[in-house]
Formats: structure tokens, C-alpha cells, sequence
């Protein structure tokens, strides 16, 4: 049986689902998700781009590529951080776990760009560290 696990944004506006497994998931420390999030890292999980259905609010997830960085999509109406990488064409989403209404199933399993981390965020766990993206 295929698992679905349901999300959205604050407000409600958008609401999406997963179905299958996430394909990985990890923390990222760039400065660029610190500031999407407001917080020390992103906890996101990676899903081919199929597994993920939009079921309302298309129209208000806005999206933002900074140049050279990954894509940052996020609730227009809220400002709720939803997905990133490569969204809406590329061959995999990644899913700000934040945003999801249950347990996905996967723990974050290595950081990435710890190169740039907050300077006042210290790592207490012993997970796999990156310098930049995962490899």
C-alpha cells in the first residue's frame, strides 16, 4: 500500500500531498535557506517530482531563484516556506518537513553547507557534515 502524507501552509491556502517515501532528507545551513526559514537551517526531504500532487493554491505558491541558488517556493499569501531545489520542473522536489501534517516516514540524515551555518548555531548531533551541497 502506497503512503500519503498530507501538508500545506499556515494559512491553509495551499495544501498538498506525498505519496511514496522521500528519497532522502537532511539539513541545510546556507544562508540563503536560513533566511527563507528564519531559523538556524531547513529540514527538508527530497521526493521525485510525481510524488508530489498540489491540491489547492497553486496559484498563490510564488517562487524565488536567487542567482546561482536553488529555487525557494513559498506561500504568497503567509510566507510559508514549502518546497525547494529544483521546483516546479525539475526531476525532484524537496519538501520543507515543516510544512507537513505528519511524520514522513524519514529522518534527516546528514547537513549540508555547514561551511556557511549561523555562527551562532552549534551542530550537537553526529550526523554527516558537508562543507557545501551533498555529493
Amino acid at each position: 500500500m502506497e503512503s500519503v502524507i498530507t501538508g500545506g501552509c499556515l494559512c491553509g491556502s495551499v495544501r498538498y500531498d506525498v505519496r511514496g517515501s522521500f528519497l532522502r532528507a537532511n539539513y541545510c545551513h546556507c544562508s540563503r535557506c536560513r533566511r527563507h526559514t528564519g531559523s538556524a537551517f531547513s529540514t527538508q526531504g527530497r521526493v521525485k517530482r510525481d510524488q508530489l500532487r498540489l491540491l489547492q493554491g497553486q496559484e498563490l505558491v510564488k517562487t524565488f531563484r536567487p542567482e546561482g541558488g536553488a529555487v525557494k517556493a513559498f506561500c504568497r499569501e503567509c510566507g510559508s516556506s514549502l518546497f525547494g531545489g529544483n521546483w516546479p520542473d525539475g526531476p525532484e522536489v524537496a519538501i520543507r518537513f515543516g510544512t507537513l501534517d505528519g511524520d514522513p516516514g524519514i529522518r534527516p540524515q546528514f547537513h549540508i553547507f555547514v561551511g556557511s551555518k549561523a555562527p551562532w548555531h552549534e551542530i550537537l548531533d553526529s550526523l554527516p557534515r558537508y562543507e557545501g551541497p551533498w555529493t
